[in-house]
């Protein structure tokens, strides 16, 4: 009989404790006006709109009176045009600013003046460095595991040996520098990819014929080039076409993070064999409800706090282990595509 005592009032702790838990999770009000804009590094880019997609979504579902718009500069103008955009954010008494970031640190005065007339800034996809002017940081994952994963992908496409280079966004993209950095960590971390070198990282702008020609010229400066690793949806596909035109899949091929839409026949073809992704779509949806929380006063945006988003479901806000004092709320998972899943993704 004791022993049921004890199991009795173990089970009433672990249901009062589990009801404190779950009363600890805030559901946000909806119908509060807050003003809103969706910053992307630029316009034109299909993953970005399929983010604006998710925070349209959110932003009906949570019946905000409020405007949401989908702002962004031109490629040839990206970092200024940010800036111009946040700095304008402030005069127009935005509640919220939602930036994937493209202008590194630069953009940290706009978004900190952004932050003092009462604008809350949330980033996603892309943070500022240094995290000043930033409240949290949306991460789609995180990013030291994509540096694994593109180290694993080449350890798997290369066969554990070989010449790889990579072909990245903008010298400013944060995220696309962070998982580069990641992966380098990962190569030079574990013995399995020794024979694997890294010989260069160029930057095609994120426009398709730019990144197009820098994958050729990767392709004329190291004849034993084996992989390029493209960790961005314009790079990837640019790249793959350009050695699917040059007849090169064979001999180079090409990974990173693609869109399945866009990379299905490249992968059915061998050009890439592997790639990763996540969904753009749930990240604009994470990122306006973490946005509106802040904006309309509901979240305080501190460490250790819980709040409902939806169909997607409980996050908490949580230090972020890649940058000082700075915050971030993981959303994940990502996914690695191949021949047995890119045709169903890509639906």
């Amino acid at each position: 009989m004791r022993n049921i005592g004890k199991i009795t009032a173990l089970a009433a702790l672990l249901l009062s404790t589990a009801a404190i838990a779950h009363a600890d999770t805030l559901t946000l009000e909806p119908g509060k006006e807050v003003n809103m804009v969706l910053l992307p590094k630029f316009l034109g880019i299909l993953v970005f709109d399929q983010a604006n997609e998710g925070a349209q979504e959110a932003h009906k579902e949570l019946s905000n009176p409020g405007k949401l718009e989908f702002l962004g500069p031109t490629p040839e103008n990206s970092v200024a045009g940010q800036i111009e955009i946040m700095t304008t954010a402030t005069t127009q008494k935005q509640g919220a600013v939602m930036l994937s970031n493209n202008a590194g640190d630069q953009i940290a005065p706009a978004a900190k003046a952004a932050q003092d007339g009462g604008t809350k800034v949330v980033t996603w996809d892309s943070p500022i460095p240094s995290g000043e002017g930033e409240s949290i940081f949306v991460a789609q994952v995180d990013f030291a595991s994509i540096g694994v994963v593109m180290a694993d992908m080449a350890h798997s496409i290369l066969g554990g040996a070989g010449e790889m280079a990579v072909l990245s966004a903008t010298p400013d993209a944060s995220n696309q520098n962070a998982w580069i950095e990641a992966m380098k960590k990962a190569l030079a971390a574990d013995a399995k990819y020794k024979d694997i070198k890294l010989v260069d990282v160029v930057y095609g702008d994120d426009q398709a014929e730019v990144s197009y020609s820098r994958a050729l010229a990767l392709v004329d400066k190291y004849p034993n080039l084996g992989l390029i690793m493209s960790p961005t949806t314009v790079g990837i596909q640019a790249a793959a076409k350009a050695m699917q035109d040059e007849g090169l899949c064979d001999k180079i091929k090409v990974s990173g993070l693609g869109l399945p839409s866009e990379m299905v026949s490249y992968t059915l073809n061998g050009c890439a064999p592997e790639f990763a992704l996540w969904d753009f779509r749930d990240l604009g949806y994470l990122t306006y409800y973490t946005a509106y929380g802040l904006a309309s006063g509901q979240m305080k945006g501190e460490v250790g706090e819980t709040f409902k988003a939806g169909r997607m479901g409980e996050y908490t806000i949580e230090a972020d282990p890649g940058r000082a004092n700075a915050k971030r709320i993981l959303m994940g998972p990502f996914t690695v595509y191949n021949k047995s899943n890119v045709e169903a993704a890509a639906k």
